[in-house]
């Protein structure tokens, strides 16, 4: 019994070495494939200039002038303001009066920052190389 199984073990090996051996042999027979080369080179080199022109075009269609960068700034500003202003007086009647106002105080210092942090981002791509 012991025989039987080496013997069917070893062709089974055997088998799989072969199979193993056929596959990579028929993957490194495949034969590499070549574009054609194109005689058309002017018209490809035109066909990429009116991509690129239309490429210009979107990218100036969508651009936002100076005016309007300053007046968006502006408007950051001003809300960002209006936040520090909120997030000081609900401090001071905390701290002074006594009221029960700390989650909104925390919620609106929340919320200057983030702005204040927007505020610096957006000054900074769009002002910094001036």
């Amino acid at each position: 019994m012991l025989q039987t199984t080496k013997m069917f073990f070893r062709a089974s090996l055997l088998r799989s070495a072969g199979i193993i051996l056929a596959a990579s042999l028929s993957i490194l027979s495949v034969l590499p494939a070549h574009a054609e080369d194109t005689s058309q080179a002017g018209d490809s080199a035109q066909i990429l200039q009116a991509f690129n022109r239309q490429h210009r075009d979107a990218e100036h269609a969508k651009s936002i002038t100076d005016k309007d960068k300053g007046r968006i700034m502006f408007l950051l500003g001003v809300v960002l303001v209006t936040l520090v202003l909120i997030t000081g007086g609900l401090g001071i009647a905390m701290g002074l009066y006594g009221k029960p106002v700390f989650v909104a105080h925390m919620v609106f210092a929340g919320l200057s920052i983030t702005l204040a942090i927007v505020h610096a981002i957006v000054g900074l791509v769009w002002f910094y190389p001036f």
